[in-house]
């Protein structure tokens, strides 16, 4: 009996989304087609973000555009858990683009950038150093 209460109340979690607004660490407040918001300020470019720093100018304007200059930023980038956010849709680069980064003896997780969104807020929440690679593709391309 006391397993099943258990699940019960497991099932019973609730997880905030929503970033506080009084959260010392820079939170993605919107992502959408062509856009990402960080705390509030629109964004229309790919960018590099740490709970602690933004650098609007890392990135690529398309998935397409990645090269290993941009994957040798995030090889040096230092973080616990890195995330590559890969536009509208998920991408996987080549192995050989991603070896600065395998060198340094880190993973990556690929996503699609929304989901790097949403993964980004929950472990910034959490606490961790994780690293969000977004790119922003313009609202016309796929």
């Amino acid at each position: 009996m006391a397993i099943n209460r258990l699940k019960v109340e497991a099932y019973n979690v609730t997880v905030k989304l929503q970033a506080d607004s009084r959260t010392p660490y820079l939170s993605i407040t919107a992502c959408g087609v062509g856009h990402v918001a960080i705390n509030g300020r629109m964004l229309q470019r790919s960018l590099l973000l740490l709970p602690e720093c933004l650098d609007e100018n890392w990135g690529p304007a398309s998935f397409a555009d990645l090269t290993q200059v941009h994957t040798e930023i995030l090889a040096r980038t230092p973080c616990d858990v890195l995330l590559l956010g890969t536009g509208q849709r998920q991408h996987f680069p080549p192995p050989a683009l991603l070896r600065p980064i395998y060198e340094t003896g880190r993973g990556i997780e690929i996503m699609d950038t929304p989901a790097a969104c949403r993964t980004y807020n929950l472990l910034a929440a959490e606490g961790r150093l994780v690293c969000a690679a977004l790119i922003i593709e313009s609202s016309g391309a796929a």
